[in-house]
């Protein structure tokens, strides 16, 4: 059986049916990319499991880490539960993709200055093509939450009455209850009358036969880098960096740990060391926080 047919049979699965709406994106997205992959002049779709060897699936592995270690280990990642699913429904004998190492990925730690910040919201907000862009990054910022999370959010998940937000979040299913601060909110409400009568927040601002959906998730970084180049902000800087940004500004601010967990939504103080770098400003407030208590 082809490679394409056993994938899918994965997408008519009850287990992939059973995934958050963002996350079948994700691994749509990313089995695509191995599915389109040619190797030995040809295309994985059009293979027959069996030919496919694992000396295949390393050269794949090799050619999609040249496009990005972090892509090629989600493609990975997806490849493999989709052929796991042929080897359970005895649609194949073997999964190539089992055999291929990971590469390992240097962690990010890049934070955008709270002028940087500013700088894109201000040439995002400019123009109505851009809008819906920056209120995704706005929201992403303040709340420290996730791209992908903000891109597909539903006015259901508002209350802008109470200035409240819920949001379940994909990765780890947490959920989490924020304020929204007066500035949003008034963005919102904003957003509200000329959005309000679709389902989602910050929908793509060209919709699609008559319909709005969330960007895709590769438009959203592409439209969001040319926001940026207009803005004159480095090359360095990515949106994935605002929730690092958010988090890392509650560290420097001295926000108790539980607190921080609270808004980010991880359930283990491990998950949060990522964030805490040794700034001047958390220097700074834990040295005063010192003198207090030796009354120095």
């Amino acid at each position: 059986m082809k490679l394409e047919r056993v994938v899918k049979d994965y997408y008519s699965s009850y287990d992939f049916k059973q995934l958050r709406e963002e996350t079948k994106a994700q691994y749509k997205y990313h089995i695509g990319i191995m599915l389109d992959t040619v190797v030995q002049d040809k295309r994985f779709g059009e293979c027959d499991c069996e030919k496919v060897s694992s000396r295949m699936a390393k050269e794949a592995y090799n050619e999609w880490c040249d496009r990005g270690v972090a892509l090629a280990n989600h493609v990975l990642s997806a490849s493999r539960i989709a052929i796991n699913h042929g080897l359970n429904m005895e649609l194949c004998l073997i999964n190539p993709f089992l055999s291929v190492k990971r590469r390992g990925t240097k962690p990010r730690k890049v934070v955008w200055t709270r002028e940087q910040v500013l700088k894109f919201l201000d040439v995002a907000y400019t123009e109505f093509h851009t809008r819906n862009i920056g209120l995704i990054a706005h929201m992403a910022y303040e709340w420290c939450q996730r791209l992908g999370d903000m891109r597909v959010l539903k006015w259901s998940d508002l209350d802008l009455d109470n200035k409240r937000v819920h949001i379940k979040q994909s990765k780890r299913r947490a959920e989490v209850f924020l304020p929204i601060s007066e500035e949003l909110a008034s963005m919102l409400e904003d957003q509200r009358g000329a959005f309000g009568f679709q389902e989602y927040v910050a929908p793509s601002t060209r919709p699609r036969r008559g319909v709005y959906a969330p960007y895709g998730l590769t438009k959203l970084p592409k439209l969001a880098r040319k926001v940026m180049q207009e803005a004159g902000l480095p090359d360095e800087l990515r949106l994935s960096d605002l929730r690092r940004t958010g988090t890392t500004e509650m560290v420097d601010a001295g926000v108790d740990m539980a607190q921080i967990m609270s808004v980010t939504g991880h359930a283990n103080p491990q998950s949060v060391k990522p964030y805490m770098k040794n700034t001047f400003a958390s220097a700074n407030l834990a040295l005063n926080a010192r003198k207090g208590i030796d009354g120095s």
